[in-house]
């Protein structure tokens, strides 16, 4: 049977179906919907909602293009993406999902990046905040600031693997294809003309003239454009809140439990943590929630591994936010979902292979006395500890582009002398 012909019917029942345990659990639904809105509100808002509005302003002014032209030597050969990815994979690692998401359907609008690139890019940019993961979950959740290392290597160690790994997404593609002229990074010869950092210079000012906008308003696209988005977010938080507890309600989420407790059984996961992977398959900070206050009879490693999966799977909440942002930009969702998958398996599996290394050595208790352990918490200081970080990873990005020119001139030299 052709599943399209039958999606709507089934679409159309599930419907009915949540509405007929709206009706029968008012009081339930309703409390979901406050909880989901008071993480929109006291987390999500503060948290996305200045990243949103400075990424808008930062393209208005061309700094994306900036960036793009001095970030294009290290983004091209290692992830096959142009060198503005650099920019938004700075930002998406700093801010969270799903900024990655917001500025790469902003690159695609402006022709910027091809279709495969942009799969390429939003695949392994969709991350979580430090904030976040080292506020909130390790300090927050597991109580354990030491904890925040280990979750950091594994998830933002998976996700430059996954970049690593969707460079190889779409080459098939990409080499039956002629060359898109109105993308700019397949003009490499204007790219390559010159010095790179008077090329970048012009590249923002040319972006500027042709954005043409006033600070004034500029800042008002920003505000209004950002405020939409992150509406949407807290709309999808509050439906998939109150989706969960009618599934609950229901006793869905009870069979759920346990066929993936059989599922981690079969992985030698200990099937208590089933409740964990259950709700962060729907929402993040369920998921991780659950996973810190998993008994404390539980190997703590395991717990650690559950929490770095679901950071890095993001739950149907953020999936379902990045679909609204990519709709209309022609990229797939497909390929992305298939990345938040790999990068769950592969930030559990570090989370593992890392343990016994870094919990044993005392790399967590010296990280955990470090400032940054604790600087990043959800309040003003978190916002300006992440800002820091994001000019400290384009300043690495920066220098390592400038770097990787100066290695093939000197590997060239050594091959012709020998």
């Amino acid at each position: 049977m052709n599943i399209k012909k039958i999606h709507g019917p089934l679409l159309a029942l599930g419907l009915a179906g949540c509405m007929l345990l709206l009706l029968i659990h008012p009081e339930a639904s309703f409390t979901a919907a406050l909880r989901g809105l008071t993480v929109w509100w006291d987390v999500l808002f503060p948290s996305l909602f200045p990243f949103f509005v400075i990424s808008e302003i930062m393209l208005g002014f061309g700094v994306v293009h900036l960036f793009g032209t001095l970030l294009d030597p290290l983004m091209r050969p290692l992830f096959g993406i142009p060198g503005s990815g650099g920019f938004v994979a700075a930002m998406g690692y700093v801010s969270g999902y799903p900024v990655g998401a917001k500025l790469t359907a902003k690159l695609r609008e402006q022709k910027l990046i091809s279709r495969i690139e942009g799969e390429r890019l939003v695949a392994f940019t969709t991350s979580s905040d430090p904030i976040f993961l080292l506020g909130a979950v390790s300090v927050g959740f597991f109580h354990d600031a030491s904890l925040g290392l280990i979750l950091a290597l594994s998830h933002y160690g998976g996700g430059l693997l996954v970049g690593l790994i969707m460079s190889f997404h779409g080459r098939r593609e990409e080499a039956n294809s002629t060359p898109d002229s109105t993308v700019p990074g397949n003009q490499t010869s204007a790219i390559h003309s010159g010095p790179r950092l008077r090329t970048a210079l012009i590249s923002m000012a040319e972006a500027r003239r042709k954005d043409g906008r006033s600070l004034g308003e500029l800042m008002k696209g920003a505000i209004q454009s950002s405020l939409q988005l992150i509406i949407v977010v807290g709309g999808l938080v509050v439906f998939f809140n109150v989706l969960m507890e009618l599934l609950a309600r229901a006793g869905i989420m009870s069979y759920t439990f346990r066929f993936i407790g059989q599922l981690l059984s079969l992985g030698g996961f200990p099937p208590e943590l089933a409740g964990a992977f259950g709700n962060g398959f729907f929402e993040v900070t369920l998921g991780a929630r659950s996973a810190g206050e998993a008994s404390s009879s539980l190997p703590l490693h395991f717990k650690v591994a559950t929490a770095a999966f679901i950071l890095s799977w993001g739950g149907l909440s953020v999936h379902a936010q990045v679909a609204s942002i990519l709709n209309g930009t022609g990229l797939r969702y497909l390929p992305f979902m298939a990345a938040r998958l790999i990068h769950a398996l592969l930030a559990a599996g570090l989370a593992l292979l890392l343990w016994r290394p870094v919990m044993s050595t005392g790399l967590s208790s010296a990280w955990s006395s470090l400032p940054a352990a604790t600087a990043f918490a959800p309040s003003a200081s978190g916002i300006a500890a992440s800002l820091g970080l994001l000019s400290i990873l384009l300043a690495a990005g920066l220098l390592l582009s400038l770097l990787i020119p100066v290695f093939g001139a000197i590997i060239s030299v050594f091959r012709r002398n020998v």
